[in-house]
């Protein structure tokens, strides 16, 4: 695969937008997250500008730890990501389309299944953004008092993925000959039942759906720790992390890719993509200016919970005041280890205190902020694609629609007028979008046949 000459773009769509008062603004649609049309418009926004996929986080459960902060959240309420995207497979035509579906409280046939289903109704556009589920009150909606330890869930993920995979493979490509004058549905010998017998799953097979037709769906993944990038290098294709600077990227970026070698994989066969919250204008006077509005639509008490999250709820505010320094001694959690250790590096290297620490979440929860105008904007961003920091980024609009609208309208022909981006989709499905080869089924070769069953 020739080295990346363009980036890859996706559009992270949340309800109310990634800003957390985003859903405040007298421009936004607060109710986007139970309106069917409002990701339909997004959608097809994004696929008239030629952006590689859409794509939809999930956690099974609220993320807010008090009824006080989950009445000023907007993500609350929102749809279950694959339903969502079976139902923009039939408004859209060229856009991938990414879910997030986590490996720890679902089973592989299901999940196998589901994304397949959504291939086909697609036409091959569909990804899978794997995730290991780092809410904790997840895991009180499945019988659970707490999350697995983060280790038992990224070796569950391992196991899980494989066995996915498994199942996509039940069948050759040309397996399903539907010969009337034979009365064969199908030939036997292209079927594979994957009797698979792990420490985590068993699961016989096969899958009761053709294969997909990418092969299998696009793989995401999100996890920028130890085992979440080892995850990455193995199985992911698309790789969402969470950098604030480039040197960290950097770094990032040829630890996965070199892990990826190791595994026998090209550094090209995926595609690293930091998120960032774009908030442009005409000029960066009034880019800063839009931020500061943002900014006071935000409720404090949402801005400190967000805070005491994603640092995995070991900040005591009542031992703490909100202008004193983020402590020194905040131990290292079950949850979201990668993203707790980026946000106290930041706040201890920024000198913040608690406040500003929750105001700076409030934009990009730990994810690249670029504040100005269209050139100073994808001035950053080329930085990171031309110094190998990234492949292309996840986009997420501070509030839909109308940041959606600023980057279509201002960082898109910017970054075309710099060759940065494409003009039109190259392919049908998401893989062929990606420049990503569709991967061969391992228990068939095409073509390999003695019997004649191909005759119809």
């Amino acid at each position: 695969m020739a080295e990346r000459q363009k980036m890859i773009l996706g559009l992270f769509m949340r309800q109310g937008g990634h800003h957390e008062g985003g859903w405040r603004h007298p421009t936004s649609h607060s109710d986007a997250g139970f309106t069917l049309d409002r990701y339909r418009s997004y959608a097809a926004m994004a696929e008239a500008a030629a952006i590689h996929f859409v794509f939809v986080a999930d956690s099974a459960g609220v993320r807010e730890s008090t009824l006080a902060s989950m009445s000023r959240s907007a993500r609350v309420d929102g749809f279950e990501p694959l339903t969502l995207m079976a139902a923009l497979s039939v408004t859209t035509d060229r856009i991938g389309l990414v879910a997030t579906a986590s490996t720890t409280f679902n089973e592989p046939y299901h999940i196998a299944r589901k994304f397949a289903s959504i291939d086909h109704l697609s036409g091959g556009r569909a990804g899978w953004n794997i995730v290991t589920s780092t809410n904790p009150f997840e895991a009180e909606n499945f019988n659970l008092q707490e999350l697995p330890l983060h280790e038992e869930r990224y070796a569950r993920a391992e196991e899980f993925v494989s066995t996915a995979k498994g199942l996509w493979d039940s069948f050759a490509d040309d397996a399903f000959i539907r010969n009337r004058d034979r009365g064969l549905y199908l030939d036997p010998a292209r079927i594979n039942v994957l009797d698979h017998r792990g420490e985590y799953f068993k699961v016989r097979g096969p899958l009761n759906i053709s294969r997909c037709p990418q092969g299998y769906p696009v793989l995401a993944q999100a996890g920028s720790s130890q085992p979440g990038a080892r995850l990455a290098a193995r199985h992911g294709e698309l790789v969402f992390t969470a950098q604030q600077t480039i040197e960290d990227a950097k770094r990032f970026y040829d630890l996965v890719k070199g892990q990826a070698v190791e595994f026998g994989r090209s550094r090209d066969a995926l595609a690293i993509l930091p998120g960032i919250v774009p908030i442009v204008a005409k000029t960066d006077e009034a880019a800063e200016a839009k931020l500061a509005q943002l900014q006071s639509l935000i409720h404090e008490d949402l801005a400190l919970e967000l805070a005491r999250r994603l640092l995995g709820y070991v900040i005591d505010l009542d031992k703490h005041g909100l202008d004193e320094r983020i402590p020194d001694d905040l131990i290292e959690t079950n949850n979201m280890k990668s993203r707790q250790k980026l946000l106290m590096d930041t706040a201890r290297a920024r000198n913040y205190t608690i406040r500003q620490l929750a105001a700076l979440l409030s934009v990009g929860r730990g994810h690249l902020v670029a504040v100005g105008s269209p050139a100073r904007v994808v001035d950053q961003m080329q930085e990171y694609f031309e110094q190998k920091a990234a492949d292309g980024f996840v986009v997420m609009p501070a509030m839909f629609p109308s940041g959606l609208e600023d980057f279509v309208h201002l960082v898109i022909p910017e970054l075309r007028r710099r060759d940065l981006f494409r003009t039109q989709y190259c392919g049908k499905t998401l893989r062929e979008n990606l420049g990503f080869s569709r991967p061969p089924n391992i228990h068939f070769s095409a073509g390999e046949r003695s019997d004649g069953l191909l005759h119809h």
